[in-house]
């Protein structure tokens, strides 16, 4: 029991930080932020801050880290079955909606860290964890597909494509719902760009 108590103590004090972090980002940008900003902000002592980190740039990372293994999560709940039959049903996939539902709950610092005031790097580890974990996921699936391009650059599209429907979304403070958007990002995904843009072959 009172490692419990004391487990959530940890997790609300690296909350407290993390958050201190974001809204000091928002104002001067990470290079500006030291750590008795940090811990005047988050409202804690100076030991209790180097408890959990080395500095602010270990601070930095596990903040990313953690976020980043929360989103790989989402994505290996994705059934390949499901994503097959997607495109047929008009039916946004339940882990992308989780996922949208994680970045809105989430926002203020998916909206700095992926602004320009983020860290470049934290935009890299997300796409480099969803093309990893699509391709194993396509790899599951892979005879009922045949991609037309290599899938190197199906990955890469894909990646950026969804990340930059993200970003957008988080621009524009998040009007859609997670569910609209998670039907939004099938129907781009599935149909295609031309196809929704209402560019269709004759």
């Amino acid at each position: 029991m009172g490692n419990s108590k004391t487990d959530r103590r940890i997790i609300r004090t690296k909350r407290f930080i993390r958050d201190a972090l974001t809204e000091l980002m928002e104002e001067k940008g990470f290079e500006g932020v030291t750590v008795r900003d940090l811990t005047k902000k988050a409202d804690i002592k100076r030991g209790t801050f180097y408890l959990h980190y080395q500095d602010k740039y270990d601070l930095l990372e596990k903040s990313e880290n953690e976020v980043i293994q929360e989103i790989q999560e989402f994505i290996k709940k994705a059934n390949p079955n499901e994503i097959v039959s997607a495109n047929l049903q008009e039916q946004p996939l339940p882990f992308i909606i989780a996922l949208f539902e994680y970045i809105q709950e989430n926002a203020r610092f998916m909206q700095v860290m992926l602004g320009p005031k983020g860290n470049p790097g934290f935009y890299l580890k997300i796409k480099e964890v969803m093309k990893t974990n699509m391709l194993e996921k396509l790899k599951l699936i892979d005879n009922k597909i045949s991609p037309l391009v290599p899938l190197e650059y199906l990955m890469s599209y894909v990646t950026s494509a969804h990340l930059g429907v993200i970003q957008h979304w988080l621009e524009q403070d998040m009007k859609q719902s997670p569910r609209e958007m998670a039907l939004t990002l099938a129907s781009m995904t599935f149909l295609g760009p031309a196809y929704i843009a209402g560019i269709k072959r004759t």
